[in-house]
């Protein structure tokens, strides 16, 4: 039994969905982020940096969604999140978690939380900065999809898939959402459509793309 520490659309959602897609029992655990409770006492226990999320595997708690989804991928291949070991998609496959990772959750880190700049708001140039940051991943990813999509790895949908989604789906208040780019919307519409995306949707209490 897995336990997964989460709240609703944070980047804990691909850890969620990794489990909704593999079929696996699971237990979860909100942390509500807007009374703190990702700082108390027993949280930092088990996720010493505060955030969520964490996934509790065989009595050990783990963190890093990115890292989280490889691990789930890798204990569940039956459930086809992942490539092959020893391919050329599979290698593919981690190449692209690791820039979605590197690429841009960390910069939508400085576009949520300036604190993490010193800041208690960002200047107008710091925020058009961040924004055009992000915008490149979509600039970048946009013509790979339209020539060899319309699934990252081309015509077989993965988990890296649900990474690329729901760090989309982040972008939904900004000034250029993720929709504006059609290879790019084409994805994330095919992933919302999975029973796994309506149904985490149900269970967190979602209703905004």
């Amino acid at each position: 039994m897995y336990t997964l520490y989460y709240s609703p659309g944070s980047a804990s959602m691909v850890v969620h969905l990794a489990l909704l897609e593999i079929g696996v029992p699971h237990r979860l655990e909100l942390v509500d982020l807007e009374t703190d409770r990702q700082h108390i006492a027993a949280y930092l226990e088990l996720n010493p940096h505060g955030v969520v999320p964490t996934l509790v595997i065989d009595g050990r708690p783990l963190t890093e969604s990115a890292a989280l989804l490889m691990i789930l991928s890798e204990r569940h291949p039956e459930a086809h999140l992942a490539p092959a070991p020893g391919t050329a998609e599979r290698d593919e496959w981690f190449q692209w978690i690791v820039y979605l990772s590197n690429s841009l959750a960390a910069t939508y880190r400085l576009w949520f939380y300036p604190a993490d700049l010193g800041m208690k708001e960002h200047t107008p140039e710091i925020r058009e900065a961040i924004q055009h940051k992000i915008e490149a991943v979509w600039n970048r990813l946009e013509p790979h999809l339209a020539e060899h999509g319309p699934y990252l790895l081309g015509r077989e949908f993965s988990g890296a898939d649900l990474l690329l989604t729901m760090l989309m789906r982040w972008s939904r208040n900004m000034p250029h959402p993720v929709t504006e780019w059609p290879a790019l919307k084409k994805l994330a519409d095919l992933v919302r459509a999975r029973p796994s995306w309506k149904k985490l949707y149900e269970i967190e209490g979602l209703s905004e793309w």
